[in-house]
């Protein structure tokens, strides 16, 4: 059996394999086959799972699914080969071990990948579609994981991902890179995709860690693939560089416990400089005479965070005023929260909860556990205990993640100690 670590040793290399598999055997298969290419890679995993479940993880983990998804890919395509001889077709493919290596170098990995991100942005899908079978495909997200991603339900998502792969089978789409307009179009939906991966590790919304850094990690490789192959894309490197500054915080956000440390508390040691420093670095490459993006935005809000000595040296006031535009270019109520937030740094605390108070009208919050965490907290700073207890204890009503609990619970027992004994 496995233990905690292997298991979790095990996990990680699923979810960042998965893709690279399966985009190599949609590549070598045809993206007709996309639901051969997932059962095959399904298959690869169940038996790495039960062949290292009675034994040792071998020292190269990802070359042992490599040879057992060549050995399946070349099984599979002499059966083929077989049933089609036995109809007299005549056929010319891939049929020895050589042309299947061939596959499964290192830049055909990649070239495979960039294929398959685009292929998943097929015009005949709706961009919601594109980026639930992108987290599908490509990250090795399950259907809870997409559904939470796209605020939908697991049924849902089921029937969403089935009929945009049939859409892509009957359509017989080319697995090749675009050009032109068209790669433009599909690289926002790629982008998009790419930032809702990395949201979902950051917080993640399922399991016992407050960050799935497998998650994050993925998303910055495969947005690296992209502004490797499309170095004058502004989006995509204020992306990287929003995603570089996020992770270089990774080491101070939870404790030991893992739980989370509010962003205040944070000891700003533990952050990553050669990070920050290569942020910095696709931040610069990003600004352009031609506008800027969302993304270009909260990458600015990111590094000002990371560029200031202390909490209390940084400069709230510009980072109000990229909020502000950030709502402009992107309207939605999590910007609104953040926005109150800020102006208990400008106005104090009391502004804030008047604020955040207005929000609570607000039915896209209504189940959003950090606003009454957030009301809570701020009550707690001033000193009002039993406000803060109710607060509190109403944020565990509505689903937050298990860490998260214990971090709201920690808070509850906290104003316990502080209000008197009945």
């Amino acid at each position: 059996m496995l233990d905690f670590r292997s298991k979790q040793i095990v996990e990680r290399l699923f979810r960042t394999e998965y893709g690279k598999l399966l985009a190599t055997l949609t590549k070598l298969f045809g993206p007709s086959h996309i639901q051969l290419a997932e059962d095959m890679v399904q298959e690869t995993l169940i038996s790495a799972l039960s062949s290292w479940s009675t034994g040792e993880i071998p020292a190269n983990p990802t070359g042992w699914l490599v040879q057992v998804a060549k050995r399946k890919a070349l099984n599979e395509i002499k059966r083929k080969h077989m049933m089609l001889r036995h109809h007299h077709i005549h056929i010319s493919s891939h049929n020895s071990v050589e042309d299947i290596d061939a596959f499964f170098l290192d830049d055909e990995i990649k070239d495979s990948q960039l294929r398959m991100i685009f292929t998943c942005c097929h015009p005949a899908l709706d961009k919601k579609s594109q980026i639930a079978l992108i987290l599908k495909t490509l990250c090795g997200f399950g259907v809870k994981e997409v559904a939470k991603a796209l605020l939908s339900t697991e049924s849902t998502m089921n029937k969403r991902l089935y009929r945009a792969k049939e859409k892509i089978r009957k359509a017989e789409t080319p697995f090749i890179i675009p050009q032109g307009n068209e790669l433009m179009e599909k690289l926002d939906t790629v982008g998009l995709s790419l930032y809702l991966l990395f949201n979902e590790g950051y917080n993640a919304t399922d399991g016992e860690s407050v960050i799935k850094k497998e998650l994050c990690l993925e998303a910055i490789r495969l947005a690296k693939l992209l502004v490797d192959r499309y170095q004058d894309d502004h989006k995509l490197n204020a992306l990287l560089a929003l995603m570089c500054f996020h992770t270089a915080r990774f080491d101070a956000r939870i404790d030991d416990k893992g739980t989370i440390i509010l962003f205040e508390d944070q000891d700003r040691s533990l952050w990553n400089k050669d990070l920050i420093h290569i942020g910095m670095g696709y931040l610069k490459k990003s600004l352009h005479d031609t506008g800027i993006s969302a993304y270009h935005v909260e990458a600015r809000i990111a590094a000002e965070h990371c560029l200031s000595s202390s909490f209390k040296e940084t400069d709230w006031q510009v980072i109000h005023d990229h909020y502000l535009l950030l709502q402009k270019l992107k309207p939605n109520p999590i910007i609104q929260l953040n926005l109150a937030i800020i102006q208990s740094k400008l106005q104090g605390v009391k502004k804030s909860l008047s604020l955040l108070e207005n929000i609570t009208k607000n039915d896209d919050l209504k189940g959003y556990y950090l606003l009454p965490v957030t009301q809570g907290v701020f009550h707690m700073k001033l000193q009002d205990y039993r406000k803060a207890r109710v607060f509190l204890e109403k944020s565990l009503t509505m689903g937050p993640s298990r860490k998260e609990i214990a971090f709201i619970q920690d808070k509850i027992k906290e104003c316990k100690k502080m209000l008197p004994k009945d």
